[in-house]
C-alpha cells in the first residue's frame, strides 16, 4: 500500500489532465505498437551481436559448439519445410472459406512464430560455447551473464514480434475475425514445434542416458557417447525453439481473446470498443519495455547468486509493469477495476511459478530421491503421485484468479488477467531460454575436457535452468486455462450460441470427446518418444560394439547418424498430433453442431490443464531427484540409487519436455480453430444431430 501512495500526486495530476480533455488519443496510439515492436527487435539483434563478439574459447570448444549449431539448424530447416506445406494448405482453405485477409493474418502469425524460433536458436547455439569459455575466464558471473544475454535474444524476439505482428494486424483491420487468424497461425506452429522439438530432444536424451550412463557406465555428456551431440542439439530445438513457439502463441492468444471479447461487449459503442480492443496491446507494450529494463539489470545483478540474479531481474520487470499499467489505466480512461485484474493475473503467474518450483526443486525432491534406494519402480510410483499432487495448488490458484478477474471486469477481466500473466514474456522467456544454453555449456565443458571445477559452475547454472524451465511451463499452463476460457466465451458469441446445455446428448458427447483428446495426444507423443528413443538406443549400442576403441577413447563416434535418426523420427511423429488438433473441432462441429463444439472445448480444457501440470511437474521432479543424487547424496553418481533415478528421469523426460507442455498449446489451438471457424460452424446444426430429433 505504501508503494502506491508514492504515486498519488501523479495520479491526481492525471485526473486533472483528463478533466481538461487531454486524455490519450487511442487513434494516434495505434502506430506506437509496431514502432515499439521494431525497437525491441533491434535490441534483440544488438544483443546477439554483443554475444558474438565474446571470445569463443579454444579449438575444442569452437569445434563442439559448431557441431551443435549445425545439427540444430539442420533440424530447424527440415522442420520448417514440413510446416510450410501445412501453412500453404491452411492458407488456401482459409482464403476459400473465410477471407484472404484472415488467411494473410494466419500466415503472419505463423511467420512471426517461425522467425522467433530461428533467431532464438541461432542465438542459443552461438552462446553456449561462449558461456563455457566465460566460466573458464570469469567464473559464475561471466557464464551467467552470457547465458542470460543469449536467452534474452529469444525473450525479446518473442515479445517484440508479438507486439509488432498484433500491432500491424490491428492497425490495418480492427476486425476480430481477421485478427483471430494471426492467433491460429501462431498456435499451429507452436504445436508442431513443441511436439517435433520435444520428440527430438527427449528421444536423444533417453537414448544417450540409457546406453551411456546406465549400460556403459560413462558420465553424462561424455564425448565417447555418439548420442551426446544429438542430446545437446535437442536442448535447443525443444527448450528454445519449442518453448519460444509455445509462449509466443500463449502471448498472442491471450491478447486476441481479450480483443475479441472487448469487440463483442460494445458492438454499438465505437469509442469503448476501440478502448477495450486497444488496452491489451497497450499492456503488452508496457510489458515489453519492462522486460527490456529487467534484462538490462542483469549486468548489475550478475555478481549475486545466479538464482537471486534471475529472480531479481524478473521482480524488477514485474514491478515496472504494474506501475506502467496503473498509469495506462488512468490515462486511457479504462475502468480502474482493470488494475485489479492486471495484478491478479501477474500474482497468479508468480504463484503458479512458485508452486511449480516447490514441487520440482523443493523438499519433495529429497523424498522422491530417497525412493530410488529401493529401485526404479518405487521412484516411478512416487514421482507419479507427486505429479498428481502438484495439480492441487495451481488449480486452486487459477480458480481464485478467475473468480477475482470475473468479479472485477467480467469475462474481459479474465482475458486481461491472462494478458497480464504473460505481459513480461520478454524476461520470462529470457530466463527460460537461459536454461538450454547453460545445459549446453556444461556439455561442451565435459566434451572439451575443461575440468571438474568448470563443470561444477555449469552444473550449478544448469540446475537453476531446470527450475526456470518449470516456472516458464507454469506460466504457459496457467495462462492457457485463462485464455482458453476467454476464447471459449468468444467462440460462444461468434457462433451465436445463447446457452450450452449439458443435458443435451450431443453436448455431452462433445464434452467427453474433448476430455478424451488430450489423452490421445499424450499417447501419440509418448509413443513417439519411445519409438524414436528405441532407434537411438540400438544405434548407440551398435557404435559401441562396432567402432574400435570407442569406449577406450581412441575411436571417434558417428554423431551425424544419431542426429539424422532423431531428426527424421521427430519430423515424422509431429504430423499426426498437429493435424488431429486442427481438424477435430471442425469434425465435431460438422457432425454434432456448434453447441457440441462448446462442450468439446470445455472437456479438452479441463483435462488438458490437469495433464499439463501433472506431467510437467512430475517430469521436473524426477529430473532434479536424479541431480540431487549426483551432487553426492544417497551414494552419488554410479550408485544403485543413481541408476534407479536415471530410469525415473528417463520416464520423466517426455513428461516434462514433450507431452506436458503440448497440453496447453493443444487446448488453445483447438479453441482458436473453433473461433476462426465459428462463422462456418454457425451454419451447421450437425449432420448426426438431426437423427436425434
Amino acid at each position: 500500500m505504501k508503494f502506491f501512495l508514492i504515486f498519488l500526486p501523479m495520479y491526481d495530476k492525471i485526473n486533472i489532465i483528463k478533466k481538461r480533455g487531454e486524455a490519450m488519443n487511442l487513434e494516434n496510439l495505434q502506430i506506437i505498437f509496431p514502432v515499439f515492436g521494431i525497437l525491441g527487435l533491434i535490441f534483440a539483434i544488438l544483443t546477439f551481436v554483443f554475444i558474438k563478439k565474446k571470445p569463443q574459447g579454444n579449438e575444442k570448444i569452437v569445434a563442439i559448439a559448431a557441431e551443435i549449431h549445425k545439427g540444430a539448424m539442420v533440424f530447424l530447416r527440415r522442420e520448417y519445410t514440413y510446416i510450410f506445406v501445412f501453412i500453404v494448405i491452411v492458407f488456401i482453405l482459409l482464403a476459400l472459406f473465410l477471407s484472404i485477409w484472415t488467411a494473410l493474418a494466419f500466415f503472419g502469425g505463423a511467420f512471426c512464430s517461425m522467425l522467433a524460433g530461428f533467431i532464438g536458436m541461432k542465438a542459443a547455439t552461438r552462446s553456449a560455447g561462449r558461456a563455457c569459455h566465460g566460466a573458464i575466464t570469469g567464473g559464475t558471473p561471466e557464464a551467467l551473464m552470457i547465458a542470460f544475454k543469449g536467452g534474452s535474444v529469444m525473450g525479446m524476439t518473442v515479445a517484440s514480434l508479438g507486439v509488432l505482428g498484433l500491432g500491424v494486424v490491428y492497425f490495418l483491420t480492427k476486425k476480430p475475425e481477421i485478427i483471430n487468424g494471426f492467433a491460429m497461425g501462431a498456435s499451429s506452429i507452436a504445436l508442431f514445434a513443441r511436439v517435433g522439438g520435444g520428440v527430438y530432444t527427449k528421444s536423444a536424451d533417453v537414448g544417450a542416458d540409457l546406453v551411456g550412463k546406465v549400460e556403459a557406465g560413462i558420465p553424462e555428456d561424455d564425448p565417447r557417447n555418439p548420442g551426446v551431440i544429438a542430446d545437446n542439439v535437442g536442448d535447443n530445438v525443444g527448450d528454445t525453439a519449442g518453448m519460444g513457439a509455445d509462449l509466443f502463441e500463449s502471448y498472442v492468444g491471450s491478447v486476441i481473446a481479450s480483443m475479441a471479447i472487448g469487440f463483442s461487449m460494445f458492438v454499438n459503442d465505437g469509442d469503448n470498443q476501440l478502448l477495450y480492443m486497444t488496452f491489451p496491446l497497450l499492456l503488452i507494450t508496457i510489458g515489453l519495455l519492462s522486460s527490456f529494463l529487467g534484462i538490462l539489470s542483469i549486468s548489475i545483478l550478475k555478481n549475486f547468486s545466479p538464482k537471486a540474479a534471475l529472480n531479481y531481474s524478473t521482480y524488477i520487470s514485474g514491478l515496472l509493469f504494474i506501475v506502467g499499467a496503473f498509469f495506462a489505466i488512468k490515462i486511457t480512461g479504462m475502468q480502474f477495476s482493470a488494475f485489479w485484474t492486471v495484478v491478479t493475473g501477474l500474482l497468479c503467474g508468480l504463484l503458479i511459478a512458485a508452486e511449480s518450483e516447490f514441487f520440482t526443486s523443493g523438499s519433495p525432491i529429497k523424498k522422491l530421491a530417497a525412493q530410488a534406494e529401493s529401485g526404479p519402480a518405487t521412484i516411478i510410483i512416487y514421482g507419479l503421485a507427486l505429479g498428481f499432487e502438484s495439480t492441487i495448488l495451481p488449480i486452486i490458484t487459477i480458480s481464485i484468479a478467475i473468480f477475482i478477474a470475473y468479479w472485477s471486469l467480467g469475462l474481459y477481466g479474465i482475458a486481461i488477467a491472462a494478458v497480464s500473466m504473460l505481459s513480461t514474456i520478454g524476461i520470462t522467456m529470457s530466463t527460460d531460454s537461459y536454461g538450454p544454453i547453460a545445459d549446453n555449456a556444461g556439455g561442451i565443458a565435459e566434451m572439451s575436457g575443461a575440468g571438474p571445477e568448470i563443470r561444477k559452475i555449469t552444473d550449478k547454472l544448469d540446475a537453476l535452468g531446470n527450475t526456470t524451465a518449470a516456472i516458464g511451463k507454469g506460466f504457459a499452463i496457467g495462462s492457457a486455462a485463462l485464455t482458453a476460457l476467454a476464447l471459449f466465451s468468444a467462440y460462444k458469441e461468434s457462433a451465436e450460441i445463447k446457452i450450452i446445455d449439458l443435458s443435451h446428448p450431443t453436448t455431452v458427447i462433445g464434452l467427453l470427446l474433448g476430455a478424451l483428446l488430450p489423452f490421445i495426444i499424450a499417447a501419440l507423443t509418448m509413443k513417439s518418444v519411445g519409438k524414436a528413443a528405441n532407434k537411438m538406443v540400438f544405434e548407440i549400442r551398435r557404435q559401441f560394439k562396432e567402432i574400435k576403441g570407442l569406449l577406450e577413447g581412441t575411436g571417434k563416434p558417428d554423431t551425424e547418424s544419431c542426429i539424422d535418426i532423431v531428426t527424421k523420427a521427430a519430423l515424422k511423429e509431429m504430423i499426426l498430433p498437429g493435424i488431429t488438433a486442427v481438424v477435430s473441432p471442425i469434425i465435431v462441429g460438422v457432425l454434432l453442431g456448434k453447441e457440441a463444439v462448446g462442450g468439446f472445448l470445455a472437456g479438452a480444457t479441463a483435462t488438458g490443464v490437469l495433464l499439463g501440470i501433472m506431467m510437467s511437474n512430475g517430469g521436473g521432479a524426477w529430473d532434479n531427484a536424479k541431480k540431487y543424487i549426483e551432487e553426492g547424496n544417497l551414494g552419488g553418481k554410479g550408485s544403485d540409487a543413481h541408476k534407479a533415478a536415471v530410469v525415473g528421469d528417463t520416464v520423466g523426460d517426455p513428461f516434462k519436455d514433450t507431452t506436458g507442455p503440448s497440453m496447453n498449446i493443444l487446448i488453445k489451438l483447438m479453441s482458436v480453430v473453433a473461433l476462426v471457424a465459428a462463422p462456418v460452424l454457425a451454419k451447421f446444426s450437425g449432420i448426426l444431430t438431426g437423427l436425434l430429433e
